[in-house]
């Protein structure tokens, strides 16, 4: 046994090394030849594209190799090595083939088409948490849950303003720059907004390993995470909102505050209502092609079309494709002679996609400004404001339930958490500083929930012997 585990450990560490020293090597041959030359240059302008696409895609395969080993989320090494990545340029000045990217100056063409991969990756991702929580199952969740996940957004999005009030003092420079007169209220309202976020993933894989899918907590959670799912896009439309309309001079006021989240509630509400009645004919039409493919086709057309749809209303894509992963059932595919069902036709699409997302988010993330203690300062305001706003969803619930194994099943922020930060990052609403402190956000509190989860499980059921199955 002993020898098993020390052959496990050998081949980890060897593991590592050799991933390391493969981004390394990767990343060397990268700036020395691999970079765009000039206008007179032979060289076929996707070459580049291929580079900067293999290397995220081995990044993300080695990390999520390596943090499942330790029986970590996979997303968790995609952000790591991605981190790697994006500052391995302090090792070694000349490989900085990822340089753009990490300083946010999408001007390469190799650059933009990356960036454009991770939008698309997000995208997907989203399309693919609305197809795990169908609109028919929001009807069972439940008075119970909807009070967890109200009280999951409003009590992190209040200390996440406030632990961003007591940081954040003054508007950054590089913000200011691109936009005059920017408010700091603007900042500390995004800060919260990410806070509201809850990654459901991680606490259904606890109760899975654990045999606990059967628990009304189980339950309560997974069920509050689809409701916390739609209230955070709706709090991030309107936070994006008056964002876009302070920039652009508009008066901000209560009124346009109610507008706003109107427009948001209202798409939300107007896409699932039309999907109903609309999606069943669309899919029976689309059910008659007999090429390859058009199953998956037919529903990446819907969620592509939600997602311009929520665009031009001025909400983020995402919304647009959250919208229409929840609209699509699986009974409304009953008439594709397809044996595979959408979450598995989906499967390969999403495992190319969306780890470029989570790589590009730590390719973002500047390491020297973990120098500045005012950034790790944030950074653990904000993780204690995470863990803290969370514990409320337990205090909510009635008698005779585990309230704080809920508070800590609703703590992770996982990928909901980046998509978020990132969104602020695009919009220059947060500076690299305040992004980075929400990357170590996220990543303590995916890393703290299920040692955390699994402590509190065993301490109700040794506190109320028998009264489990």
């Amino acid at each position: 046994m002993m020898i098993a585990k020390g052959k496990g450990r050998g081949i980890l560490v060897l593991l590592i090394a050799t991933a390391l020293l493969v981004v390394l090597a990767c990343a060397s041959a990268c700036a020395q030849g691999a970079v765009a030359q000039g206008p007179t240059s032979h060289q076929d302008p996707v070459a580049p594209i291929l580079v900067a696409l293999g290397l995220i895609l081995l990044a993300a395969k080695l990390g999520g190799e390596i943090f499942e080993r330790f029986r970590q989320p996979s997303v968790l090494g995609e952000l790591v090595f991605g981190i790697l990545l994006g500052n391995i340029v302090l090792v070694n000045p000349s490989w900085n083939f990822f340089e753009p990217l990490r300083a946010g100056q999408i001007t390469e063409h190799w650059a933009v088409v990356i960036d454009a991969l991770a939008r698309i990756g997000v995208i997907l991702l989203l399309f693919e948490v609305g197809l795990e929580s169908t609109v028919s199952e929001m009807r069972k969740v439940g008075l119970a849950s909807t009070i967890v996940a109200a009280a999951g957004v409003v009590a992190p999005f209040i200390l996440g303003y406030g632990a961003s009030a007591w940081f954040i003092h003054e508007v950054p420079a590089s913000i200011l720059a691109v936009s005059p007169g920017f408010s700091i209220a603007n900042i500390h309202m995004f800060v919260g907004a990410i806070l509201c976020a809850t990654s459901v993933g991680i606490t259904a894989r606890v109760f899975r390993d654990l045999g606990k899918m059967h628990l009304p907590e189980a339950r309560i959670i997974l069920g509050a995470a689809v409701i916390d799912d739609i209230f955070g896009l709706i709090i991030l439309a309107v936070v994006s909102g008056l964002v876009v309309a302070a920039e652009t001079g508009r008066e901000v006021s209560v009124g346009s505050l109610l507008e706003i989240g109107a427009v948001a509630f209202g798409f939300l509400a107007g896409a699932i209502l039309v999907g109903i009645y609309a999606v069943p004919r669309y899919l029976s039409i689309m059910a008659r092609f007999r090429t390859r493919g058009v199953m998956i086709v037919s529903a990446l057309l819907f969620c592509f079309l939600l997602s311009y749809l929520a665009n031009l209303a001025g909400l983020a894509t995402i919304v647009g494709a959250f919208a229409a992963g929840l609209v699509l059932e699986r009974v409304h595919f009953k008439e594709f002679k397809e044996e595979r069902s959408l979450n598995e036709l989906l499967a390969p699409v999403t495992t190319i996609f969306v780890p470029i997302f989570f790589v590009m988010m730590g390719i973002q993330v500047r390491l020297e400004s973990f120098a500045d203690m005012n950034v790790l300062g944030i950074a653990l305001a904000l993780t204690a404001a995470a863990v803290i706003g969370k514990q409320v969803c337990g205090l909510v619930v009635g008698k005779g339930y585990d309230r704080l194994s809920i508070g800590i099943g609703m703590i992770p922020r996982g990928e909901v958490g980046l998509i978020f930060a990132s969104i602020g990052k695009s919009l220059n609403v947060i500076d690299a500083s305040i992004f980075s402190a929400a990357v170590i956000m996220v990543i303590l509190t995916t890393l703290i929930t299920p040692p955390l989860l699994k402590l509190s499980l065993q301490r109700f059921e040794r506190r109320k012997p028998g009264s489990r199955a």
